[in-house]
């Protein structure tokens, strides 16, 4: 079939990538998308089960670090444009090993971008969207909002890592003229997350009962974000937003840490008939973690007036939708929970 666009999304067995791959593969039958992911524990097909089968959607497996095989999926998929999610983001992983997150995230990107160059030759007629995080722009206090100009100040490896890739895409833009987009978004919920983050970690926990452990005094305060519309923010960026531009992605809310695991708590225990006031008992307060950047918050100003998105549901409707999809979705929980990983990193979390 000759496909209006081909487009490569690195990451797409991912929490967010799975979201986008599935807008587009429905959204956009005239669009070839190519799922590209290495499968760490944090990629799982079982996300994509539901458009496997559709004939617009390929899956390859590779690791965007390897040079001479990603200039090979571009050249045998003829890619004409690139959504780029791939990523090591557990930010607690980056303090005890950063080397990881320096190859993936920034040797990574460059690898893309330098196969992009390649691949079209100056034409302009190409998107290379990189999606990014607001944990590039380090740390609020207590008032204000991260903007597109707030100067870089990345905290944890993790954040200076994607700080890096930030700089390279738009070197890439400048030296080059590379036709690139970036997003910076806030903290992502929803379904498919892996249980490292901490509204999938607090679902799964107070379920079974365990202690919900908590950084510090829980006064960490985070913007949240509805991985559907993250998706669909991201689909109006690629399409409409403006080449070498950035677009801030948030939910327009902010909770602290330790509301948000009430709010839980009590939803939870709503939907599990257990007496009100139950799982609030399993809250345990932990080691602060190294770093631990107090408050994010975006101003989404410029990606509603230029682009006209908005989110489409409250964090309160989100919430009540994500619990549902956990406790409807036990197996897929269990099955990627079975392993050391989990055990390991259970006082620790990405509140992301």
């Amino acid at each position: 079939m000759n496909y209006k666009k081909r487009i490569l999304v690195t990451g797409g067995a991912g929490f967010i990538g799975s979201h986008v791959i599935r807008l587009m593969v429905h959204k956009y039958p005239e669009y070839l998308i190519v799922n590209l992911d290495k499968l760490t524990y944090a990629g799982n097909l079982e996300n994509l089960k539901d458009v496997e089968h559709l004939s617009n959607y390929r899956f390859v497996k590779g690791d965007i670090t390897d040079a001479s095989f990603m200039k090979q999926v571009f050249e045998d998929h003829d890619i004409t444009d690139v959504i780029h999610l791939a990523a090591e983001s557990h930010v607690d992983r980056s303090i005890e090993g950063p080397m990881d997150f320096v190859m993936t995230n920034v040797v990574g990107t460059v690898n893309l971008l330098q196969c992009a160059r390649d691949k079209w030759e100056g034409s302009k007629d190409h998107v290379f969207h990189h999606v990014s995080t607001d944990e590039v722009y380090g740390s609020l206090g207590e008032t204000g909002l991260f903007e597109e100009t707030t100067p870089y100040d990345p905290r944890s490896p993790y954040s200076a890592s994607k700080a890096s890739s930030d700089h390279f895409v738009n070197a890439f833009y400048h030296t080059y003229g590379l036709p690139v987009k970036l997003s910076n978004c806030s903290n992502n919920y929803g379904s498919h997350q892996f249980p490292e983050k901490l509204i999938p970690l607090m679902i799964n926990n107070i379920l079974n009962e365990k202690p919900l452990p908590v950084y510090g005094n829980g006064a960490n305060i985070r913007d949240w974000l509805w991985v559907v519309d993250h998706a669909s923010a991201i689909d109006v960026i690629f399409h409409k937003g403006r080449i070498g531009e950035s677009y801030n992605v948030g939910g327009l809310n902010e909770w602290t840490n330790l509301n948000l695991v009430h709010y839980l708590c009590d939803l939870m225990d709503q939907k599990l008939g257990r007496e009100k006031g139950a799982s609030r008992k399993l809250i345990t307060f932990v080691t602060d973690r190294k770093g631990h950047d107090m408050r994010y918050a975006i101003d989404a100003s410029k990606i509603e007036s230029e682009l006209g998105w908005t989110p489409s549901i409250t964090f309160e409707e989100g919430l009540d939708k994500t619990v549902d999809w956990y406790l409807n979705n036990r197996a897929w929980v269990e099955s990627i929970t079975s392993g050391e990983y989990t055990e390991y990193y259970k006082n620790m979390y990405d509140e992301r």
